[in-house]
């Protein structure tokens, strides 16, 4: 077989987005060529497809970062992997460890599915470098969710939040990251979720949630107030942003820590000055995660036999319905079962 099936857009829009087909690529010289198995849908890729997030998209455009698959054909020069090898894509390709590229005027952002091609497709062929290998305990469907959606809550709770025991952890929401970040926390310490959902949040509880707050009906930074004491979060895992990481001011604790990946209710954020200055938080926006991150994460998985929570998968023909299911805010993940 010499063509593969593929999702493409040429212009911006969900309108614009079909599936076609195109002839398999060949790797070059130190490219491995990955029989694509599953790719996890990020809100951030429905954000790439209808508005383009300010990146420099070429198109025609593939959309998507998070793959998981089969070593299909190892290129020229090739060393990190085999034909066989089962493989996971890297959200943030060339980022291998330590800083990553870019300036103070241009932050670095050159991710798979937006400066560079996206991984919506039957078969990629990129440098090895830009794949990291599977876990052993995962399927390929439950494998694809740890590149952007794993990666980011383990890249704030222990590469740079070093959460250790007998600290509390708030998760806001019941999306990919938040339920990640549950699962590993509850591995350290306790677990507060706060959600405007009875039913996510009984679902999170079986989970490992320690405490529930119900965003909805009490304000839940005096519901935090209220279990831990007074003393707030040690740890708390942003994913609204806008004015509600001026909320997890209040909510944290006395020199604690505030991770922001989200921006659900906007780009700006305001807040009170006032907590800031005297309880001295660390707030760190998080953007996914070097490759030696996510290489720490895979050996954490098969350790502790994490399991990515998926709410549905979706065939390859159906990522329409599957980007509908993202606007409703699934419990986890989304994931297009590309092949079998």
């Amino acid at each position: 077989m010499t063509m593969m099936q593929l999702w493409t857009m040429d212009a911006l829009g969900r309108n614009s987005l079909r599936q076609q087909t195109a002839p398999i690529p060949s790797p070059a010289r130190g490219e491995i060529l990955v029989k694509v198995a599953a790719v996890s849908l990020n809100y951030r890729d429905k954000l790439v497809i209808e508005t383009g997030m300010g990146l420099p998209l070429k198109f025609p455009f593939v959309p998507a970062s998070d793959m998981a698959g089969t070593v299909a054909q190892a290129g020229e020069g090739t060393k990190r992997f085999k034909v066989g090898d089962r493989v996971i894509s890297t959200f943030r390709p060339g980022w291998i460890d330590g800083l990553p590229s870019g300036t103070a005027r241009v932050p670095p952002y050159e991710t798979l599915g937006g400066v560079h091609p996206g991984v919506l497709a039957s078969y990629v062929a990129f440098p090895e470098d830009w794949f990291s290998q599977a876990p052993e305990t995962l399927d390929d469907a439950e494998a694809s969710t740890l590149p952007c959606a794993g990666l980011t809550a383990w890249f704030a709770l222990v590469e740079q939040g070093d959460v250790r025991p007998g600290q509390t952890v708030v998760v806001q929401g019941t999306g990919g990251v938040a339920l990640f970040a549950l699962q590993i926390a509850r591995a350290r310490g306790a677990v507060i979720v706060v959600s405007g959902s009875q039913e996510k949040l009984a679902r999170a509880k079986v989970l490992g949630a320690t405490h529930l707050i119900d965003r909805l009906h009490e304000d839940w930074v005096e519901a935090l107030y209220r279990i831990t004491g007074d003393r707030g979060a040690d740890h708390i895992v942003e994913i609204a942003g806008g004015k509600n990481l001026g909320r997890s001011v209040e909510a944290v604790a006395v020199h604690g820590r505030i991770s922001v990946i989200g921006v659900l209710e906007g780009f700006s954020f305001s807040g009170p000055s006032g907590p800031l200055l005297l309880k001295s938080p660390t707030i760190q926006g998080i953007a996914v995660g070097h490759r030696r991150a996510l290489e720490d994460l895979v050996r954490a998985v098969d350790k502790i036999r994490l399991k990515p929570v998926i709410e549905r998968r979706y065939a390859f023909h159906e990522v329409g319905a599957a980007l509908d299911h993202l606007d409703r805010g699934p419990f986890g993940k989304i994931v297009v079962q590309v092949s079998d």
